[in-house]
């Protein structure tokens, strides 16, 4: 055994001797590549181990090889004598040919030296926590056609030598990573890209007009933009696309009409989505006339209770009074609402529209029907269908409830100019002569996290470690935009998994948030009592005037809690309910830590620890410090969360329909 050492040694200097002359992938790959991936703090990563001189090259895993001599093929590694051989590591004909490793617990960079790995024909790392922007020489691989860096934290801008591959390039995956700006144009105009067949930007923070050039990229089969912040109109050229099979543009803030050539495509209304209430067209509902909204325009909604007559108003004379229910074979909460208005330039009251809803008029309200969706001592939420086929969520604030005009313009305003995936975005404010104040919201039909934790019906998806940690760090980013992304940071004020929309892929959105600073003070402070009540308030909040960002770290701590034990928060007092920071309190004392974890959320893992599982409970009790100057600001919280993201983040690839309650992933 003492010899070994000496050996390996020995064998280094001569793999490294046979390298100095000329230098290989071998060699890159050993010294930039690998130190790269693995990250500079981070523990010796089982999938890189194998890569070392004691290991047969066959058996590095997530790596393929040719020879030069070999015009391209692969290496045999199914010959016995192939993968036995150790001396292969010194050939310098070898060079790399894939590199595939989803999920793999990676945690470092993109190294630049990819682009000099000149045989090199896929790179597969997917689902992995890398980070920093993506490399120029990215775009300068020779031989690169297959780019799959998805489900990754990788940030800044998309540099424009990634079309340098265009001639080549086959698919292009970077959904659901931190990349921002706009898309850049190709260096070389009228770059075809005629083999790509799949581009998938989605879930990122690209900003900007459609980039037109894509529409010239006439292979392409998959098209995946959705969850960004596109803006402006869907180009014609887009429908001219005739080998396009799947579409995704949901959740930006694109407006206007849709191609009419759509009018025969497969793509349903789920395609496009989430986007404002102003893109209409084929699959959406009929364009309505719009006269763009003048500076005096007025629209508004007055929508009583089931049993009260809904109240509407006209522009001129404000809204006329009435309410006429229609198809009484219907449920009880649905009706009809006709909204009449004479569309001269007059009358009192406001209508404020913000991004994404700047074709908004009155003519959008016109005959809707509304269907009551919630009720709260504050409020009443509405799912409203437009004439043009579009819905949104209208949020009828109670008569007395809400301070005067003076006070609640600055507050609308700020709030309409937050934008952020992980919200749902206020679209326009009405405020009308009597008072009566009008919230109006994207319509999103997903699911609150408390029915995904809470509800038992069948069909519900499963809820593994890495679908929640992708829940959880959504809705931290989200707070932490909220709290640092203004010149005057917003405070949530409600946060509560009944707060919180997931989609079928697990993206969440948060609802509700400042609408505290909207109230007078009885009723912001009836907020913190049911707060209290269900065991999201910080123990230094009795009135609302006092939320901060420290208090909605204290409830996002409760929230994680609730997310990792699948247990309702409560005060301790109420039946069913209970006190989640005290039950890990003494779970720690007994030493039965593991014991307060959803089971749900153990299966499959391997490790809790290496999971980043524990770390999440401690983050989690961290947040829910007493004293509120020790808690983590949201930032922090969100860089803990994506340094101890799950191992095994397989499962987010799948959509939420593919499991049932008692199934797998």
């Amino acid at each position: 055994m003492a010899s070994f050492p000496l050996l390996f040694f020995a064998q280094s200097l001569f793999f490294l001797s046979v390298f100095a002359s000329d230098s290989s992938d071998v060699l890159l790959l050993l010294e930039k590549i690998k130190p790269s991936l693995q990250g500079p703090s981070s523990p010796e990563n089982l999938q890189l181990f194998s890569w070392n001189f004691s290991t047969p090259l066959c058996l590095w895993r997530g790596l393929q090889w040719t020879s030069s001599a070999a015009a391209g093929a692969p290496l045999p590694c199914h010959e016995a004598a192939v993968v036995s051989n150790l001396s292969l590591a010194a050939d310098p004909s070898l060079q790399l040919l894939s590199i595939r490793l989803p999920a793999s617990s990676l945690a470092g960079s993109i190294p630049p030296e990819i682009g000099d790995l000149s045989s090199l024909q896929s790179l597969y790392l997917g689902v992995n926590s890398l980070s920093g922007a993506l490399p120029l020489e990215l775009g300068n691989s020779p031989s690169l056609s297959d780019v799959d860096l998805s489900g990754n934290s990788l940030s800044g801008a998309l540099p424009t030598s990634i079309w340098n591959l265009c001639d080549r390039l086959v698919s292009l995956r970077l959904h659901d990573n931190n990349l921002s700006g706009p898309v850049p144009d190709p260096a070389v105009s009228n770059s075809s890209c005629d083999h790509l067949h799949v581009l998938d930007l989605g879930a990122n923070r690209f900003e900007g007009e459609f980039p037109q050039f894509i529409a010239g990229f006439h292979g392409l089969e998959e098209l995946d933009l959705g969850s960004n912040t596109f803006s402006g109109p869907i180009p014609e050229s887009l429908a001219g696309l005739g080998n396009l099979e799947r579409l995704n543009l949901s959740y930006n803030n694109f407006t206007g009409p849709l191609p009419e050539a759509f009018e025969q495509s497969n793509f349903g209304a789920a395609a496009f989505r989430g986007n404002s209430p102003g893109l209409c067209g084929p699959t959406l509902g009929k364009c309505g006339s719009r006269s763009g909204l003048s500076s005096g325009a007025i629209a508004g909604l007055v929508i009583g209770l089931t049993t009260v007559a809904v109240v509407l108003a006209s522009v001129s004379i404000g809204w006329v009074q009435g309410r006429k229910r229609r198809n009484r074979g219907r449920s009880g909460e649905e009706e009809e609402l006709e909204i009449e208005g004479d569309g001269n330039n007059g009358g009192e009251g406001k209508l404020m529209v913000f991004q994404g809803s700047e074709h908004l008029t009155l003519d959008d309200v016109l005959n809707a029907t509304g269907q009551v969706m919630e009720k709260t001592s504050y409020g009443t939420v509405y799912k409203a269908k437009l004439a043009d086929g579009g819905t949104i969520a209208l949020r009828l604030l109670r008569e007395g409830s809400c301070k005067d005009a003076a006070s609640c313009s600055p507050v609308i305003r700020q709030l309409g100019r937050a934008r952020h995936e992980n919200l749902v975005p206020l679209r326009a404010f009405y405020q009308g002569k009597r008072g009566e104040k009008l919230l109006i919201y994207d319509y999103l039909p997903d699911r609150t996290l408390h029915d995904l934790l809470h509800e038992t019906r069948a069909g519900r998806p499963m809820l593994n470690w890495a679908r929640r940690h992708k829940i959880a760090l959504g809705v931290a980013r989200g707070l932490a935009y909220l709290h640092a992304g203004h010149q005057t940071p917003i405070a949530h004020g409600n946060i509560r998994s009944k707060n919180v929309l997931v989609d079928e892929l697990f993206m969440p959105r948060l609802t509700e948030y400042g609408l505290g600073k909207l109230m007078v003070p009885a009723v912001a402070d009836e907020m913190v009592s049911a707060a209290k009540s269900d065991g999201y308030k910080a123990p230094e909040l009795q009135k609302m005037k006092k939320c901060s960002s420290r208090t909605d770290v204290y409830a996002f701590g409760i929230l994680l809690l609730e997310i990792l034990m699948g247990k309702k928060p409560g005060n301790g007092s109420s039946g069913g309910d209970e006190d989640l920071p005290s039950l890990v309190k003494v779970a720690v004392l007994e030493e039965t830590t593991m014991e307060v974890l959803d089971m749900e959320i153990l299966k499959g893992m391997s490790s809790p620890t290496e999971d980043g599982l524990v770390q999440a409970l401690k983050l989690a009790m961290g947040c829910c410090a007493p004293v509120s100057s020790v808690r983590p600001d949201m930032d922090e919280v969100v860089k803990q969360l994506e340094e101890n993201r799950p191992r095994n983040r397989s499962a987010l690839c799948s959509p939420a329909d593919a499991a049932s309650e008692t199934g797998t992933p």
